[in-house]
């Protein structure tokens, strides 16, 4: 009987053990899924530039600095305040060409940096660059390429070749005195300054300090909601008071 009693104790006390462990397990489970964040593939961060970049002497690897300029909100939560450094790199640069092919830059931004010093590895490409004139957008990659210039370099060329014609004739009429001199020296002086324009390498795509750039966020981002500092008081909504 009493062997039967004891059996019986340790079998309840084994019991509540268990169910207290599985509550402690399930407001653990609820804790850390509450102090988790995920921010969505396809979400899109403003940003500005930290430094100048051009494809004139960009080098792929180099890396990109820039810093978020409007905070990004997520259920009525900011996820990404203002004022978060995002930081990349160079994956690919191409200048442009002499007779063809346009200046193109490709980034890619990997890393996040709170201001309290959180740091979040992300995958971010590039999604437009409304801050700079003359760029468009080559691929969804985020490749920036600079915009057409076969009317502007047809202009150089022209004018180089009036320009180069007028001193051309000139010497021809100072070196010879006659009329055909002239003649000669604008067709000489005219050809060389079009194949002058024709030859020289093209626009580079440059973006200065400040630019605004948009990023796209290509992956689901992980977050610790415990380490995403909290907006001022007096931004938060009049619920909280």
């Amino acid at each position: 009987m009493r062997t039967m009693l004891i059996a019986i104790l340790l079998a309840t006390l084994a019991a509540a053990q268990q169910t207290t462990t599985l509550r402690s397990s399930a407001r653990d489970s609820s804790a850390d899924n509450s102090a988790r964040v995920i921010i969505p593939a396809g979400t899109k961060v403003p940003l500005a530039l930290k430094q100048a970049l051009s494809t004139k002497n960009a080098r792929e690897g180099d890396p990109v600095y820039a810093q978020t300029t409007f905070p990004v909100v997520l259920n009525d939560r900011i996820v990404i305040p203002a004022g978060t450094y995002v930081q990349g790199k160079i994956s690919n640069v191409k200048r442009a060409g002499r007779l063809k092919g346009r200046a193109e830059v490709l980034m890619h931004f990997t890393t996040m940096i709170y201001p309290t010093g959180y740091t979040v590895i992300l995958p971010g490409a590039l999604e437009n660059v409304p801050g700079s004139e003359k760029t468009s957008m080559k691929d969804e990659e985020g490749t920036v390429r600079h915009d057409g210039q076969g009317g502007e370099k047809a202009a150089k060329a022209a004018d180089r070749g009036i320009r180069g014609a007028e001193g051309g004739a000139l010497v021809g009429v100072l070196s010879s005195g006659s009329r055909t001199g002239a003649g000669v020296g604008a067709g000489i002086g005219g050809g060389i300054g079009i194949a002058s324009a024709l030859l020289t390498r093209g626009n580079d795509v440059r973006f200065d300090a400040g630019t605004t750039l948009e990023m796209v966020i290509q992956r689901e981002v992980p977050l610790d909601a415990n380490r995403i500092p909290r907006p001022p008081q007096r931004f938060q909504s009049a619920s909280e008071y």
